[in-house]
């Protein structure tokens, strides 16, 4: 018996979620009285898991899985599963992680429960906190079956450091032909910036900003917060940026920790995509836009003066660290 965890890479460099999947299953695997192991595929920096306390990391280095492929990751990781005995198996809810869910569910006979938000409130009957309804609510999921498979949501536990040391083994899963019948051509990717999927802090314009040629005070500000560069469904509608920049219920969820709209109303699909920040502000001229209300922060003004404003006494506090 044993908590298994799986620690995803961008080009063999674990991002902030990894890590913090992977104190969460340390953080499980102390609740449990047991082991955490964590499985890596083809990763370069596997030493520093290390500090988040897994007991055992499986690497599984293989030229085949260079490019992520569903069928063959799930059966990498139930594989896995099986050696170590894992009864609870947690993985991300990034876009892979969603992918990756169903079928591993599947091999492993496991239940199932997505955006996660919280360790188990339960261990018998086994029972965890979930977002529902786009973010707008919380339920708790009871899990019967013998393993169970959880999809932890971003930011939702954070990263608790635990030093250890743990015993790196190679590990070497079955993979069949039939598993590889679908295979990547290209793959292309924006660089150079912060993605939405990865970013603590997210700044977004929305029509407010009045034309793309004004994009330029949105991207300064963005690059002094160190933040990913966001937009409503009408920006990218309009051709003004490009659509992997719209956020929203049918745009890219964002669960950053500080979400700034900026010339935003605020429409209902926006705000159900941006509710899991977990600091929202809002700048708009106008006091009725509906942002305000789900705002935990709201300025009342000319987007054109408060942001170059913002911007600057920004600069002028870093330069002082």
């Amino acid at each position: 018996m044993s908590v298994l965890v799986f620690a995803d890479h961008s080009e063999g460099k674990f991002k902030k979620t990894a890590y913090e999947i992977v104190s969460f299953g340390k953080q499980l695997a102390k609740k449990a009285e047991t082991s955490l192991t964590v499985v890596t595929i083809n990763a370069s920096e596997v030493d520093s898991l290390s500090e988040y306390g897994p007991d055992k990391i499986l690497s599984i280095e293989n030229e085949r899985l260079g490019t992520f492929n569903a069928q063959a990751y799930a059966a990498c990781i139930a594989q896995a599963a099986e050696k170590e005995s894992a009864t609870i198996v947690a993985i991300d809810s990034s876009n892979d992680g969603l992918y990756l869910a169903p079928i591993l569910s599947v091999k492993l006979n496991a239940g199932f429960a997505s955006n996660v938000v919280d360790y188990p409130t339960s261990q018998n009957p086994f029972t965890v906190k979930r977002k529902a309804f786009s973010s707008k609510g919380f339920n708790f999921t009871e899990i019967h079956t013998d393993i169970k498979l959880l999809g932890l949501a971003k930011n939702s536990v954070g990263l608790i450091e635990e030093k250890s040391s743990p015993e790196i083994e190679s590990f070497s899963p079955g993979l069949e032909d039939k598993m590889f019948s679908v295979t990547s051509k290209s793959i292309d990717k924006t660089t150079g910036t912060v993605t939405i999927a990865d970013a603590d802090v997210v700044v977004s314009g929305g029509r407010g900003l009045k034309g793309p040629e004004n994009w330029g005070m949105i991207e300064e500000l963005a690059d002094v917060l160190g933040a990913a560069t966001a937009c409503s469904k009408p920006v990218s509608d309009m051709g003004w940026r490009p659509h992997s920049e719209h956020v929203g219920q049918t745009g890219k969820p964002v669960t950053s920790n500080l979400y700034i709209a900026i010339g935003i109303s605020g429409a209902i699909q926006h705000l159900a995509g941006v509710n899991s920040s977990k600091v929202k502000v809002v700048v708009n001229n106008d006091p009725e836009a509906p942002f305000f209300k789900a705002a935990d922060y709201g300025i009342v003004g000319d987007a054109f003066e408060v942001i170059p404003e913002l911007t600057n006494k920004l600069k002028d506090f870093k330069s002082t660290l």
